[in-house]
């Protein structure tokens, strides 16, 4: 533990993240509270799977522009305006839904909400990288964060179906609301940690996703975002009451493999360990579908969380020495989004295997996507290694970042995590 509370003592670090918290819980409640607020609208499912599966789908594609911005202009400035614009969304989307609005009024707006989300775990893992710069605390930062995000997605959904059963899916919304708004106002407002900005200039068609091993590892969080968003589904239809205390165990023990991981010096090298973490977790997900029991399930779930968190550790621990401090934040968010979609993609294949096959067709997902991930990252290692900015000397503009194009007006060498 001696390692997280050195890092939780570095000077500034609480006056960051304790609204960041307050404003992460409602990133968790989102889809779910989508899911929930549309059905009790329409009394459809499926519309409510449509508006939910938009919001999402729009908050991965937009997050990566908005963290963009944040590396150009600092995070203030885009999440004070950002957050603005999301309250107008998700308020119109609740008065919409109170009104029984038309579904593709419904579905439109819940994908501006989606899109408008405050990037702000995001955020706070650029202030990290920018705080713990060349320090070997950084990986334990990152663990931090992992379990961080765990918390979140374990207390929001639990407190979103309280409220919406206790009161309404408008209620539970207008909460997530308040939350947001107050945890993003006052993390916008701290400056401890905050990188300034870095204006770049990114060649019209190629971009921060198309950098050295970038694609690569949005594939393999796209994966793991299935994992989660597969496993919702499948424990659900086969737990039924118990669903809840499953998932619960799922990600209790996915928060002790991230705390063991950031509490071990490895050896072992990063890319190396992507890829192996990928092959185990498919390997450790097989058994999801051999529970023949509600107790083995339990343990299938546990085995399988102990194993995602270092993997989702690793990644963003591998981007941050890709990657120069001038695209950093952007760089976080296509990985925070990858996940968000692996979610809604996993969460919609598992949902129409369990349509039409029965229960355990959902857990074949976990273990087809994480092992052609594994694939993946073995057959493309190399691009996981940081290869250095290339000087193409006698040109402005010359500064590259590995294969992909994104170019600064700063000069060659510009700081990396």
């Amino acid at each position: 533990m001696k390692h997280y509370l050195d890092v939780l003592a570095t000077p500034g670090a609480w006056r960051f993240l304790a609204p960041a918290l307050l404003a992460r819980l409602p990133y968790a409640m989102l889809q779910l509270g989508v899911l929930l607020l549309v059905e009790w609208s329409t009394g459809s499912y499926g519309a409510a799977g449509i508006a939910a599966a938009a919001a999402a789908v729009a908050q991965a594609l937009v997050g990566p522009q908005t963290g963009k911005l944040a590396d150009r202009f600092g995070q203030a400035r885009v999440l004070l305006p950002q957050l603005i614009v999301h309250a107008v969304a998700l308020g119109s989307l609740l008065l919409l839904a109170a009104s029984r609005a038309a579904v593709p009024y419904l579905v439109l707006v819940a994908a501006l909400a989606g899109a408008t989300v405050p990037q702000v775990a995001a955020m706070v893992r650029a202030r990290w990288s920018h705080t713990l710069s060349g320090s070997s605390k950084l990986g334990t930062a990152f663990a931090v964060e992992s379990i961080t995000d765990e918390l979140t997605f374990t207390i929001a959904p639990m407190l979103l179906v309280a409220l919406s059963t206790g009161f309404s899916p408008v209620v539970a919304l207008l909460g997530a609301l308040g939350l947001i708004v107050v945890g993003t106002a006052v993390f916008a407002l701290v400056k401890q940690g905050a990188p300034e900005p870095m204006p770049v200039k990114v060649r019209a068609s190629k971009g921060v996703l198309r950098a050295r091993g970038v694609a690569l590892l949005a594939a393999a969080f796209l994966a793991t975002g299935a994992v989660f968003g597969s496993m919702q589904v499948g424990i659900t239809a086969i737990a039924g009451a118990q669903a809840g205390t499953v998932y619960g165990t799922f990600s209790a023990a996915s928060m002790a493999g991230g705390l063991l991981y950031g509490v071990i010096r490895w050896r072992v090298p990063l890319n190396v360990r992507l890829g192996a973490g990928l092959a185990i977790l498919a390997a450790a997900t097989t058994a999801l579908s051999f529970a023949d029991s509600t107790a083995t399930l339990y343990g299938a779930a546990a085995l399988a969380g102990v194993i995602i968190a270092p993997v989702v550790i690793t990644g963003y621990t591998i981007i941050d020495s890709l990657v120069p401090a001038e695209v950093r934040t952007e760089a976080f968010t296509w990985l925070n989004g990858a996940i968000g979609l692996g979610i809604a993609t996993g969460a919609a294949v598992a949902g129409q295997l369990v349509d039409r096959f029965g229960p355990d067709l959902a857990f074949v997902v976990p273990p087809l996507m994480t092992g052609l991930a594994a694939v993946l990252v073995f057959a493309r290692m190399r691009s996981l290694t940081a290869a250095g900015i290339q000087d193409a000397a006698g040109t402005e503009d010359a500064e590259d970042l590995g294969e992909a194009g994104v170019r600064t007006r700063e000069q060659t060498g510009s700081p990396r995590g």
